[in-house]
């Protein structure tokens, strides 16, 4: 056992998390919290420590969280194989989530001090209309197992740096990350700004409802999150949600269609297609139709599965048995309902991870002949190709999903760029380029695919403090 956190809090229902290429080695033991005692501690720790906290200057509180962020940095390495021993990603991805975790905290940091005061206009004489923002106060972080540091690091940051405190719940099966990156801000902020509360998402909620934080953050499922949304309605507290997606890349025409399909390969089958961000839809010109089938069946077939931290592998396990049996479901219903399946679609056996939790990189073509390819989230390795004739056709395919996180265009024609632009009903949108994000733009969807202020970015400010209008009057 690797990491060891069974006493945390005083213990609780013990737990195990296990590496998913090779499910009989156990990574680390922990205690599910469901003791009222325990979370009063929590929370008057977080109480005391936000006090503090907010009356230290914004500047200031930038430098700490810069300061936490290069400690994190520095540790790169232990944290990066902590994550892929509980989620199974490969070792270079782990490391790179943490970096744009700390990219994304950086800009957060120096946001804190551009963002506490604005002036407006008065409607009286001899009056100063002021707009000012305060600490929310204790905030809950909801985090999924896709993202052990990132997801934390992304809630973290702005948190603290506009003077919150933060209680992170991560997911029970990749804890670790989190466990790790709390040790780091406690040599960096007051006791018990950052606190870990591993504990079941019925109790979250519970929690929610009771109004005992200030406010909850959530990444993850929209089943879950409707759930963590009425918690919140319940208990009068605001809610940021972060939810999925069925993301779509409309292939036009492309000068460069090799390096037009690296980018969409890439962001379809990074971290097993396992991100709310993955594109899970190619909507092809059926003049590419057949070379985009081609082109990508070519780089599925050429990735090597294994565990994470082996060197070579680029694919790795889908993270736990229960994800790894939806998978399986999934893609054999979308056979089954008409989609065409080209390549993978099964387990794989990895010599040396056997019963590891390894699903072959997935090709679906001629996806709107399912429902399940075409409309529903698989959230796996798992690609479906749906053609079309003219711009109309690729649009409607584009938006008839309940999703709305992010979509990609590859094409020349400025008119059909703007048209992308007017009418992809995503929150993010990327053209002539994947679906990754940069650390200073705002992150979310619509439709289902979030509720709230965005996450990163300048918005964020809009969830992590308090809105308040002041009249100065002389």
């Amino acid at each position: 056992m690797k990491f060891d956190y069974r006493d945390h809090l005083g213990g609780g229902t013990p737990f195990q998390t296990v590496n998913p290429a090779r499910p009989e080695q156990v990574v680390g033991g922990y205690a599910e919290v469901s003791d009222p005692g325990a979370v009063d501690r929590v929370l008057d720790r977080a109480a005391e420590a936000q006090t503090e906290w907010a009356g230290v200057p914004p500047v200031a509180r930038g430098d700490r969280l810069l300061a936490f962020l290069d400690e994190v940095v520095a540790n790169v390495d232990r944290i990066a194989e902590a994550i892929t021993l509980e989620q199974g990603k490969p070792l270079n991805e782990a490391r790179n989530e943490i970096l744009k975790g700390c990219a994304e905290g950086r800009f957060m940091a120096g946001e804190a001090a551009r963002q506490q005061l604005q002036t407006t206009a008065a409607a009286r004489p001899r009056v100063r209309n002021l707009i000012l923002r305060r600490p929310r106060g204790t905030l809950l972080a909801i985090c999924p197992w896709n993202f052990p540091a990132m997801t934390p690091l992304r809630k973290l940051c702005p948190a603290v740096a506009f003077g919150n405190a933060l209680v992170i719940k991560p997911s029970q099966f990749t804890p670790a990350a989190a466990f790790l990156l709390a040790d780091i801000a406690e040599r960096h902020f007051p006791a018990g700004l950052v606190q870990v509360l591993p504990c079941g998402g019925a109790f979250a909620s519970q929690l929610t409802a009771a109004g005992r934080f200030d406010g909850v953050s959530f990444t993850g499922s929209v089943a879950v999150g409707r759930k963590v949304g009425l918690a919140a309605a319940e208990g009068l507290v605001p809610a940021q949600l972060e939810l999925g997606g069925k993301n779509g890349v409309i292939i036009n025409d492309s000068a460069d269609l090799d390096g037009c399909l690296d980018q969409v390969f890439g962001a379809a089958f990074q971290t097993g297609g396992q991100r709310c961000t993955s594109l899970s839809r190619v909507i092809v010109h059926r003049d590419l139709h057949a070379a985009v089938v081609q082109g990508l069946t070519e780089r599925a077939r050429g990735l090597r599965l294994g565990d994470g931290l082996d060197d070579g592998t680029t694919l790795g396990p889908l993270c736990n048995g229960a994800h790894f049996d939806s998978v399986k479901t999934l893609t054999a219903r979308a056979v089954d309902e008409g989609a065409r399946l080209v390549t993978g679609g099964e387990p794989v056996t990895v010599p040396g991870c056997e019963g590891g939790y390894f699903f072959a990189p997935t090709l679906l073509d001629q996806a709107g002949a399912s429902d399940t390819a075409s409309r529903q989230e698989i959230f796996g390795p798992v690609l479906s190709v749906l053609p079309y004739d003219d711009a109309d056709q690729a649009l409607t395919i584009l938006n008839d999903t309940e999703y709305g996180l992010t979509s990609s265009l590859f094409s020349d024609s400025h008119a059909l760029i703007q048209r992308f632009l007017d009418e992809s009903r995503n929150g993010m949108l990327h053209v002539n380029n994947g679906t990754v994000p940069d650390v200073n733009m705002p992150f979310g969807g619509m439709k289902h695919s979030g509720l709230g202020a965005y996450s990163v970015g300048a918005s964020a400010s809009a969830f992590y403090t308090i809105e308040q209008a002041a009249y100065l009057a002389w």
